[in-house]
């Protein structure tokens, strides 16, 4: 049996994009996240003609970053409905969760200056709609070498104890801002993103409550990079540390200059980070699921395809069952938090551990099927794996999420 739909409803502009988006993923995505992931040196990967700068034009000229950006900067939000958007996402983490996550995290400074009366921070949302060639990438700059989970659960009781204060922070001076301290090398498209979202510490005495937000253009003088995180999974997603020594920032570029807002607002971003998270990776699980399920048809062993023996039937069941859960719950959450802004933030954790802790199941369950050839890099499965692997720590590990999911019970 082939993949089945279960949105029988979908609109022809859903199915289209679908479609679309599918094409994308298996003909650009995943075997340009492949060759990427061989590369010995994460460096070479974001070199001026690496295959990675192919596969953001290809995306950009396929309109995909604007779907989230209101009409008013040139985007198509009011035009796309949110399922669309959706199955979009899906698609994108089935092609390469890597990538996808760049294609995410690249767009966040963006999505969040459009909310900004600032004419240079909406100009540069418009900029952002008519880049097809990659020159505009954002990051979201919230990690720090000795802030991790704390920013998962900043908005909670107990986070306003100056000890959890951010390590970069902000002073105000005169009509700028003096931004000092470091960003984790955990920072997606750190070493190749013009833009940042940048959480920061505007009074240390509040700890992680006195955070304020700021768009930050990370050409200015002061700022500086760390070399590209070379990790087990995601080696096509772009990862480094950010430094910041006597950066002035102009006044205008600070989102949430009232910690009160900023403390709001990273519970919105962590909101859709996550309903994000869980769509994409619920989309990844059916990858090592149809990996596995090919292969089972045709490796051979007792004289029958191995799918013929009862126990890789099971597993497969049982993969099936996983991915279909996890894709229906993450739909559920999007299309409510779509619709209801700015959503529920425990289902939406919800939905991000589900997700990725079913695409590392199945792909674990997957390299069993595979045997020893699951292990070999002649085979995509081994891939997969190390890529589910990173995603269960990732826009928060899942146990802090768990917990912040549960306060709110």
């Amino acid at each position: 049996m082939g993949y089945i739909e279960l949105e029988y409803a979908l609109s022809e502009e859903s199915k289209a994009m679908q479609e679309t988006a599918n094409k994308f993923a298996m003909e650009v995505m995943r075997p340009i996240g492949i060759e990427l992931d061989n590369l010995p040196d994460p460096a070479d990967a974001i070199k001026k003609d690496s295959p990675f700068w192919d596969v953001y034009r290809q995306y950009r000229e396929l309109g995909f970053h604007k779907t989230s950006i209101p009409k008013a900067f040139g985007g198509m939000a009011e035009d796309v409905d949110p399922m669309s958007r959706t199955l979009v996402s899906e698609m994108m983490g089935y092609g390469d969760g890597g990538i996808a996550i760049s294609f995410g995290a690249g767009s966040m400074p963006f999505l969040f200056a459009a909310l900004s009366p600032e004419a240079e921070l909406q100009q540069l949302v418009r900029d952002y709609v008519q880049d097809t060639q990659g020159n505009l990438i954002g990051c979201w700059a919230v990690t720090e070498p000795d802030h991790g989970t704390d920013w998962i659960l900043a908005t909670q009781p107990g986070m306003d104890d100056p000890k959890c204060s951010p390590t970069v922070k902000a002073v105000l001076k005169g009509d700028e801002y003096i931004i000092n301290g470091q960003k984790a090398a955990w920072v997606s498209n750190g070493t190749i993103a013009t833009h940042a979202m940048l959480h920061l510490s505007l009074d240390p005495s509040k700890g992680m409550h006195g955070t304020g937000i700021a768009i930050i253009p990370l050409d200015l003088p002061g700022i500086s990079r760390g070399k590209p995180l070379n990790k087990i999974g995601q080696r096509a997603l772009n990862q480094g540390e950010l430094f910041f020594e006597e950066v002035k920032l102009p006044k205008k570029y600070m989102l949430a200059a009232d910690p009160a807002v900023g403390t709001v607002m990273i519970e919105t971003i962590l909101t859709a980070a996550n309903t994000g998270m869980g769509i994409l990776w619920a989309g990844m699980a059916q990858a090592p699921y149809d990996e596995a399920l090919q292969y089972a048809k045709e490796r051979i062993q007792g004289g029958v395809p191995i799918f013929e023996h009862q126990n890789i039937k099971l597993k497969l069941f049982n993969m099936f069952s996983m991915v279909e859960s996890a894709r229906a719950f993450a739909r559920k959450v999007s299309a409510y938090n779509a619709a209801n802004p700015p959503g529920s933030t425990a289902h939406a954790m919800a939905a991000k551990v589900l997700s990725t802790e079913a695409a590392f199941k199945v792909a674990s369950e997957a390299i069993q099927i595979f045997g020893g050839n699951g292990l070999s890099k002649e085979y995509v499965i081994e891939k997969l794996f190390r890529d589910a692997r990173a995603a269960m720590i990732e826009d928060g590990v899942n146990e802090a999420l768990a917990l912040g999911g549960a306060s709110k019970l």
